[in-house]
């Protein structure tokens, strides 16, 4: 079966600068993967070649086994790939369930409605499925309420659920858990695992160990921008490179 992602020999060069070095792996529908390492490992830049922020230095992308890595940002979007970012990004005055209405517009989503006043029911449909997303991160209830006015860690579920609005086939996450608290990070835990019983594909990059070994299936490991190991959470906890590189003689 041919993978949702996939990365051949990717590597990133700034100058003389080299953040990710020949990485190759593959996620398959329905996964929750983890990317981890140290600061500066390349776990941004990786993300930000998938999201066509940066074209790889060399290496292939394949989405769905077509070739992505020369695409832009706004056409990967289209093909389904979504994203959230470390720092928060929210429109300045627009309410959260304007949001989740602006982001279904990514894909097409809602355009009919837009463009065709005699479709009747479809701005309906729109809101209730944005309605039904944002009760899934526990938002709901503040629909109307200017974005950048929520607490902090309701920023950060609005986030992922504006990066869901578009209807993603894979959900980058970048450091979700920065910032939270304990029973944010506990909340955030169990919108992970409701959106695996939804069977959302899912690359996560996290500093939170705990959550990390908690949610994903599967784990990658950066150092130097080079991939050191991947595999499922018992193996990775016991991974001797792993231990040195990052985890620490007590993990």
């Amino acid at each position: 079966m041919t993978p949702l992602l996939e990365l051949r020999n990717v590597s990133k060069r700034f100058g003389g600068l080299t953040a990710v070095d020949a990485v190759s792996f593959s996620i398959e529908a329905g996964e929750l993967v983890g990317l981890i390492g140290p600061n500066g490992a390349g776990k941004t830049t990786l993300f930000n070649i998938i999201a066509g922020v940066y074209r790889p230095s060399q290496g292939q992308l394949l989405h769905r086994g077509d070739a992505i890595s020369m695409l832009d940002p706004a056409r990967i979007a289209k093909r389904g790939i979504a994203r959230t970012f470390q720092n928060i990004r929210l429109f300045q005055s627009l309410t959260v369930l304007e949001h989740l209405l602006v982001a279904q517009t990514c894909r097409g989503l809602g355009l009919l409605a837009e463009l065709n006043p005699l479709v009747s029911g479809a701005e309906r449909t729109r809101r209730k499925a944005a309605m039904e997303l944002l009760e899934l991160v526990g938002l709901e209830n503040r629909h109307d309420e200017i974005a950048i006015h929520l607490p902090y860690g309701a920023q950060r579920r609005l986030e992922i659920a504006r990066a869901l609005a578009t209807s993603p086939e894979l959900l980058l996450l970048d450091e979700p858990a920065a910032g939270l608290n304990d029973t944010e990070t506990v909340g955030l835990r169990e919108m992970l695992d409701a959106l695996r019983a939804q069977h959302y594909t899912i690359l996560l990059v996290e500093h939170d160990m705990k959550l990390v070994m908690r949610v994903c299936s599967r784990i990658l490991v950066l150092e130097f921008g080079k991939l050191i190991a991947s595999g499922a959470p018992a193996e990775i906890q016991v991974n001797p490179e792993v231990i040195n590189a990052y985890l620490g003689a007590e993990a």
